[in-house]
């Protein structure tokens, strides 16, 4: 069948649930295969068997920054192993206009691509998850929703909350929808700011403070283990969290592009509305482009109606066709 032009779209940390991909693993030996590929990778350096984490749980341990980004990353390109197979279609065949992911998930878009291997992508991700773990226990801190909130009024906050402690806006979303990061103390002060400023604030269930400056020791060890990989030119662009524009278009190469931006991202605001936009600039210059997000979950395709009502995402929490293989 015919494949229309398509923009890859991936899911980051928090799409995580127990029992993720397994459908996709039944009824897809693609699938399967991949997750059989990062069990032998793993082993056992999880405390569990990849799959059997993502399938069986326990929610307590996959729900660990460490757990849960190999975890996430698998269970995707099982995703794309799957889709592939049911558009009998070969990676290289494909007609990808751009692929985007929401940190961590940039990894993945990058190897949807063809910059990194599944396996490289694999280590990592599972190192990186591990080093925001260790970032994330080295000190008091956390992360604070603000719904209703625009860029100026978020830096407002921050200003106003900070009192010397880490602050800064991590994740811009949607519009309406930005993420702060900091230490503790200035997260609990800017809930009351941003209350006092008509604002929505909901503390995250999440490890620390996630791309801000108490990430900088998990960003040099990630340095380390990039100027270690290979990287390769991708088939299409592959959208920057940091910059929101593709990679390479800074002037640099695109494989010291891909390496210095993945290690800023852990220090830096993923700007996601923005590099949402740049695909549907991206997208728009030709017909019949459709979006796919790949599993597990739907948040972005929900992030995506909040930034750009016209275009429709297809979510694949599973196979098209559900028959045994």
């Amino acid at each position: 069948m015919a494949i229309p032009p398509q923009v890859i779209i991936c899911p980051g940390q928090g799409a995580q649930a127990v029992g993720m991909a397994r459908i996709w693993c039944e009824f897809s030996p693609a699938a399967r295969k991949v997750f059989q590929a990062a069990d032998a990778a793993l082993g056992t350096r999880l405390g569990h068997k990849l799959s059997d984490l993502c399938f069986n749980g326990p929610a307590e341990r996959l729900n660990q920054t460490d757990a849960s980004q190999p975890a996430i990353y698998t269970a995707s390109i099982a995703c794309w192993q799957g889709l592939l197979a049911e558009w009998s279609m070969a990676a290289n065949e494909t007609d990808l206009i751009a692929a985007a992911g929401l940190s961590l998930g940039e990894y993945t878009a990058l190897c949807v691509a063809g910059a990194i291997s599944f396996e490289d992508g694999l280590e990592l991700v599972t190192l990186r998850g591990r080093a925001m773990q260790d970032a994330a226990e080295a000190q008091p801190s956390s992360m604070l929703a603000l719904i209703g909130a625009d860029e100026p009024q978020a830096r407002t906050v921050c200003d106003q909350a900070a009192e010397g402690d880490v602050l800064v806006p991590a994740n811009f979303n949607a519009p309406g929808q930005i993420v702060l990061s900091g230490h503790k103390a200035a997260i609990t002060r800017a809930a009351s700011v941003a209350t006092e400023l008509g604002l929505r604030a909901t503390e995250l269930a999440v490890a620390g403070a996630f791309h801000s400056p108490l990430m900088a020791p998990a960003a040099d060890r990630l340095r380390d283990a990039l100027a270690r990989t290979p990287i390769r030119g991708p088939r299409c662009p592959v959208i920057s969290n940091v910059t929101a524009s593709p990679h390479g278009s800074n002037g640099s190469t695109i494989e010291d592009s891909i390496r210095q931006r993945l290690v800023d991202q852990l220090t830096s605001p993923v700007r996601w509305a923005e590099s949402c936009q740049t695909l549907s600039s991206l997208a728009s210059a030709r017909p019949g482009v459709e979006f796919h997000e790949l599993a597990p979950g739907k948040t972005l395709a929900g992030l995506m109606r909040r930034i750009d009502r016209n275009i429709k995402v297809t979510t694949h929490e599973e196979p098209s066709q559900t028959h045994a293989a």
